[in-house]
């Protein structure tokens, strides 16, 4: 990987702002803004008619995902977590039916132990999907590792939104909406984008609701 590339630089120093606007939030203010985030998510028709819904434990200063992964369990769905499984770079998705189950793994985010049982991506319906910055037409800016794009290209090779093979949407933070996101072939975009305050519909699929 070249670091000098202009496009490497671009993502850098977008990350580096991102990190800075979501740090720059109060405990207070992150669990404030959390709670409005998952009233909104869990009203989606989308997470309703959802079946089987892949999510994560957040890390840091992340929107909080504690009370949406709980709230899918008490919804009676079937909850997939991931584990970041190193020697392949890639994510393994797991069943989770109890959160006193996870323990502490990579970069100190709570996964699925590698002994319960797996999950295959084509059984999933909803994808909660972390990120530092989005844009509004659905561009997303990960951490750099591209563990969630390799997963969608498992998912979906040809990238064809329009009949996509389930609903990923983002929680944000209004702050870590930015005019441009910067993207490569190998990105791929979200569907929708859940903030406190509006849902931004990327025009990949049509989402009508009004919260």
């Amino acid at each position: 990987m070249d670091l000098t590339t202009p496009m490497f630089v671009q993502k850098r120093a977008l990350r580096t702002l991102a990190q800075m606007r979501r740090d720059s939030l109060t405990i207070c203010e992150r669990e404030a803004l959390s709670a409005e985030i998952t009233t909104r998510l869990v009203a989606l028709p989308s997470y309703r008619e959802a079946r089987t819904v892949l999510a994560y434990m957040s890390m840091g200063t992340e929107f909080g995902s504690d009370n949406f992964v709980e709230q899918v369990l008490r919804d009676g769905k079937r909850l997939v977590l991931p584990r970041v499984d190193k020697p392949s770079r890639a994510l393994v998705l797991h069943d989770v039916t109890d959160l006193r189950d996870l323990t502490v793994g990579v970069w100190g985010i709570r996964e699925p132990h590698s002994d319960v049982s797996k999950c295959d991506p084509p059984e999933i319906d909803f994808i909660l999907v972390p990120g530092l910055a989005f844009d509004r037409t659905g561009n997303r800016l990960g951490y750099g590792g591209g563990f969630y794009d390799q997963l969608f290209a498992r998912m979906d090779p040809e990238k064809t939104f329009k009949t996509p093979v389930c609903m990923r949407v983002s929680a944000a933070f209004s702050m870590q909406i930015v005019d441009a996101v910067p993207m490569t072939k190998c990105d791929h975009r979200v569907n929708l984008i859940v903030t406190e305050n509006e849902l931004i519909n990327t025009e990949i699929v049509d989402e009508m609701i009004k919260i």
